[in-house]
């Protein structure tokens, strides 16, 4: 769990989100609980899944990454920051699963293009920003980390 080695001993019908809040990982916001918003993304072996759709006992010996795991030495990564210079939030309940899905576009081998990046975070959902704030800065993060990909 964000690189540290994490045991929970739950019912084999909890959902991962439920056990990651229970462990104190409350970043992992919890909405629809089926799936379709996005809220409770987290990055499963690096690649996002909806924790409310995952039961615990599936991420046996998996590497788990929330958005807790995301600062760097204390500090805001890359992304946090455009989100924070961006104003890419507003009521804050989906952010913690954009990051997580931002996470996974930004560190992909090779990078998604810029003009694709607005498409890939669709799968989640925002009722206030209108998307532009938060794809405004992905793709500033995206640059920052990789200077030559197209926007």
């Amino acid at each position: 769990m964000n690189g540290r080695q994490v045991g929970v001993s739950v019912a084999p019908r909890v959902t991962l989100a439920d056990a990651l809040r229970s462990l104190g990982f409350t970043g992992t916001r919890v909405g629809c609980e089926h799936g379709v918003c996005g809220t409770c993304t987290i990055l499963l072996d690096e690649s996002p899944v909806r924790a409310c759709l995952v039961f615990a006992p599936q991420a046996s010996g998996c590497r788990i990454r929330t958005v807790e795991g995301l600062s760097e030495d204390g500090a805001l990564s890359v992304l946090q920051r455009a989100f924070h210079e961006h104003g890419a939030l507003q009521c804050g309940f989906c952010t913690p699963g954009f990051l997580m899905l931002a996470t996974e576009i930004l560190e992909r081998d090779p990078p998604v293009p810029a003009s694709e990046v607005r498409h890939e975070l669709g799968a989640n959902l925002c009722r206030c920003t209108g998307y532009g704030p938060i794809v405004a800065a992905v793709q500033s993060a995206q640059a920052a980390r990789n200077p030559g990909v197209a926007r």
